[in-house]
């Protein structure tokens, strides 16, 4: 609820102002987005392998997905660091204020993702993922699947009506 009321709200002010500058994204959004997908994929593949049976190859898996979670979010950091460094802050536009708002609101949800994911892989390299402990691993990547979502709508937001 919180993203689409950001969304409604960017949508007005965006069409009430005449102040709206386009902001640039900063490339490494890109490489970004591309991490994001790739974990999620692999934590779905991760899942896969541990209905399998192969509680080895599933760790290999978990912890390569949170990894590229760490890698995202490393990533915002350094557009957040490229964007200053261009003197674009939260108070340039209002597409800045919005652009800040949306990564830091998306990136305090991936914070909380990534601490849930590392609790099933710590879980997992300590061998006490037993079966009672599956649903972690289920829901962890489905909350994982929903923030790559919603980064993906995120991304398209901000080219399109950023």
């Amino acid at each position: 609820m919180l993203f689409a009321a950001l969304s409604s709200a960017l949508v007005v002010r965006r069409g009430l102002s005449n102040d709206w500058v386009r902001m640039p994204l900063p490339r490494i959004l890109y490489w970004n987005t591309a991490a994001l997908a790739a974990s999620s994929i692999i934590l779905e593949w991760a899942r896969r392998v541990l209905r399998a049976g192969r509680r080895t190859e599933f760790n290999t898996w978990w912890s390569a997905g949170t990894a590229l979670g760490i890698l995202f979010l490393i990533g915002q950091a350094i557009a957040w660091s490229r964007l200053r460094a261009a003197g674009i802050f939260v108070s340039t536009n209002p597409s800045s204020s919005f652009f800040y708002l949306f990564t830091a609101a998306h990136g305090l949800h991936v914070l909380g993702g990534i601490g849930a994911l590392a609790y099933v892989d710590i879980q997992a390299l300590c061998l006490q993922l037993g079966p009672g402990k599956r649903t972690a691993v289920d829901v962890s990547a489905w909350y994982w699947h929903f923030l790559g979502g919603l980064w993906l709508y995120l991304m398209l937001l901000f080219l399109f009506w950023g």
